[in-house]
Order: C-alpha cells, then structure tokens, then sequence
C-alpha cells in the first residue's frame, strides 16, 4: 500500500473512531415527558449531584420541564436567584412553593385571630417578589388546624375572609393561590377536594383555586376522576404520590396513567408536582423513578 493511502486511511479510521466513542459518551438527551412533571430537591441527589442547580440540570437531560420548591421562600435571596437564572436558560418552569404562615400547619386561619391573619398576608407580600425571581406562578396555602372551639361554619368564614386578603395581594401580579386539602391528620381543617371547591367558590378570585393532590385525595376520599371533574373548574395544579407509600407512580393501587391521560385529555398542561419520595434508594432508585414516569406517560 503506498505511503499517502495508508496515512489517508488511517485518518479516516481515527476520525471514524472518535465519533464512534463520543456517540456514546455524550449520548443524546432524552425526550421531553408529555406532561409537565416537576421533580423536587434531593430526588435526583445521587445521579445529579448535592447542589440543587445541578439537580436541575439533570431533571432537564431526562426530559423534565419543571421543578417544585416547597422551601423556596427559605432560601436565601442569592440562592433563589440562582434557581431562577438556571430555569430561565434551560426553558424550564417553577412549580408551587410554599406560604409559610409561622408554625406550620398549627398557625391556623380557621382562629380569625389578627396575629396569624396579619402573619398570613405580610408572608404573601414576600411571596410576591420571591415569585418574581423565579417566574413562579403558584403557591400552596395550608389555612391550618381545625379549632375545635369554633363552629366550622365560622372556621369557614375566618379561613374565606384571610384568603381574600391574600387574593388582593396576588391578583394584580398574577399569582395563584393554591389550597391543598392533605392527609397527614384528621386535626388539619382542609381534608377533601368538595370543601376546597366550595372555599374557592366563596373567596371569588382567580387567584385562589385548588391544589389537588392525587396522594392525599385518594387517602381521603379516592374516586379520583369523578371528583376531579367535579371540582374542575376550580382546578389550577396537581400532585403525585402513589399511595400507600407515598412514592412514584406504579408502586401503589392508583391507576396513574388513567389518571393522567384523564387530565390531559382535558386540557391541562400545567405542572405536575412530584410531591413524593423515591421507592428504592441511590442510583438505581432514580432511574427506576424515571423509568416509572416514562410507562405512565404513555397514553
């Protein structure tokens, strides 16, 4: 073979080897999920890294378009515009955070007490520039423990009366009140999806709508599509966590891909909260979790 052939067929080789090795070292990103799921801090710690910002990135080469911050207001001013820099260059959007309200869920909006109403609408005036440096849009409301000194139709109207308050401080911005009726004890006042309807109904405004979560409304009251219907119109977000477990879809009884393509099919494309833990731990937990979203997103 002459000497200029060789080296020509030897560059060739190369070349042809180089590509062959970085096809598969810097393999393609993978698609987009149909609907929006929102992965939270930590779910991917093991295969992103413990920096939440890389994290993010990872959740976004898996094909996630969102994520959920329940401790966004937490966090320092610095770290939350970090997270919103990072969303904004990877098109992705930020979910619910939550309005903390003092103790948790003990500092209840159900009392009419002044010091938690004045708590309430002060943390809503916060929440205002903190969505404004993420691009956030939503945020969940807990109004607190049922009082039991108080007739609950007077709960009602204490917890109806704070919310619009906080519906004055939202509506010209934009935001959205979310109420989540939970699951974790029988002492929270909000429980069931009809309850929040009927709230929401009340406060009359765009900015207060219902949050409602597949995992908690399945331990409360199941018959998850009819209610959902019911209550659709006051539907603005919802969760995920199979149930029992509270872990990704596939490992409960909760039957997610009719779920999922019951919404879809009705027009939702907001977010879908990953509100859960993961089923098995480290690495392979988190591509087992992914693997799960991929099945039920198929539909």
């Amino acid at each position: 073979m002459q000497r200029r052939k060789f080296i020509q067929n030897g560059v060739a080789t190369l070349a042809g080897a180089v590509l062959f090795q970085s096809a598969f070292s810097a393999p393609a990103a993978s698609p987009t999920f149909r609907m929006n799921y929102a992965p939270h801090e930590g779910m991917f710690k093991n295969s992103g890294g413990a920096d939440f910002i890389d994290q993010i990135k990872f959740a976004h080469d898996q094909g996630f378009r969102a994520i959920e911050d329940n401790d966004l207001l937490k966090r320092p001013v610095a770290d939350q515009e970090r997270i919103g820099k990072t969303l904004d260059q990877l098109g992705m959007t930020m979910g619910v955070f939550v309005i903390e309200g003092g103790d948790n869920w003990k500092t209840s909006l159900t009392t009419g007490k002044p010091e938690f109403i004045d708590t309430f609408v002060k943390t809503c005036k916060t929440c205002v520039d903190t969505a404004k440096r993420v691009n956030a849009k939503w945020m969940t409301v807990v109004p607190g423990y049922y009082e039991r000194k108080i007739p609950i139709g007077l709960q009602t109207a204490n917890v109806v009366e704070a919310l619009r308050r906080g519906a004055e401080i939202f509506e010209p911005n934009g935001l959205i009140m979310v109420l989540e009726p939970l699951s974790d004890t029988p002492e929270l006042f909000l429980r069931t999806s009809d309850q929040t309807f009927e709230i929401c109904r009340a406060v009359k405004s765009p900015s207060c709508k219902i949050l409602y979560d597949i995992y908690h409304m399945q331990r409360n009251e199941g018959n998850l599509i009819n209610n959902i219907e019911r209550c659709w119109s006051e539907i603005a977000y919802f969760q995920i966590g199979d149930n029992p477990g509270r872990k990704e879809p596939g490992t409960g009884e909760i039957n997610y891909r009719n779920v999922f393509k019951y919404i879809y099919d009705h027009g939702y494309r907001g977010v879908m909260g990953m509100e859960h833990g993961n089923f098995s731990p480290g690495k392979e937990g988190e591509m087992a979790l992914i693997a799960a979203y991929r099945s039920v997103d198929t539909f």
